[in-house]
């Protein structure tokens, strides 16, 4: 018996050894991210340059930008160690909550596919949920999984009682991430920074530190390390305007990876949601 009690407790072991060793070997690799930005109401009067109010008390004063989830996926075939993957056309790719709805996502060419909610009323990031990204192409399947999608972290720095945090242009942004609950691992913290026009048009990133290549998400699995840390910068060249509203998007963001044997063990699929704060230079 105790023999036989060995060998069951071994059984899942070499199962899972198995599954290791099959994902070590395959040639197939995928980079997935479902991010989300919430609504954000920033005051008309304040990216206009005035000081006075924030916020009116009627809501008039208030331009509302509306949330928003978004899911990329890139599929590919490695041909060798941190080698630029070639991307998979002609793939049926989903995003999907495990037990919930799937989202079709739009085959963009080389490899990478997307969707955004924009028109999808039904496309909504669901914090708590385990996602899994599901690319079909050729009758085979490749799925990758991220457990436990983080809840939004609150910024404190991002809140002050005007509304809004005032910097003079050129100057480097600093703020603390929130602790971590006890028995908890913190999440990953990207950051992206946007200009505003007067009517709330977004312009063109004036800074990022999002990975932007697939081989770029790929070392992210390998040395995620930077982007845990507490205290975050963003640099001066982030705001180069003064008399400027910008936008600061913070994702915490949970790292998953591949979960069918038939994809690579270093592919990243990432799931989070974004704390933004407005800030308004001199």
């Amino acid at each position: 018996m105790s023999v036989a009690l060995a060998a069951s407790s071994l059984a899942p072991l070499a199962c899972d050894l198995e599954k290791t060793g099959n994902q070590l070997a395959a040639d197939h690799v995928m980079v997935g991210t479902l991010l989300a930005t919430p609504q954000v109401d920033i005051s008309a009067s304040a990216m206009a340059g005035y000081d006075a109010g924030t916020f009116g008390p009627d809501g008039g004063d208030v331009i509302s930008l509306p949330a928003q989830t978004a899911a990329v996926v890139f599929l590919g075939t490695r041909s060798g160690e941190n080698s630029q993957p070639s991307g998979v056309a002609g793939a049926s790719v989903t995003v999907q909550p495990t037990g919930g709805q799937a989202t079709s996502l739009t085959e963009d060419g080389a490899g990478s596919y997307s969707r955004t909610s924009v028109g999808e009323e039904d496309f909504k990031y669901q914090s708590g949920a385990t996602y899994q990204f599901i690319a079909s192409q050729g009758g085979t399947r490749f799925v990758g999984e991220v457990e436990n999608a983080p809840v939004k972290e609150t910024i404190a720095a991002f809140h002050p009682p005007e509304g809004f945090v005032r910097i003079d242009s050129k100057t480097e942004l600093a703020f603390d991430r929130a602790a971590v609950p006890a028995g908890q691992d913190r999440t990953l913290g990207f950051v992206t920074v946007v200009p505003l026009s007067a009517d709330g048009s977004q312009g063109k990133p004036t800074y990022t530190n999002v990975p932007q290549t697939p081989v770029q998400f790929l070392q992210l699995v390998g040395l995620p390390g930077p982007y845990r840390e507490t205290r975050v910068a963003i640099p001066g060249t982030a705001f180069p305007d003064a008399n400027k509203t910008y936008l600061v998007i913070f994702q915490a963001v949970r790292l998953g990876g591949a979960e069918s044997d038939n994809l690579f063990i270093g592919s990243a699929l990432l799931a989070g949601t974004a704390e933004v704060g407005v800030i308004r230079t001199r």
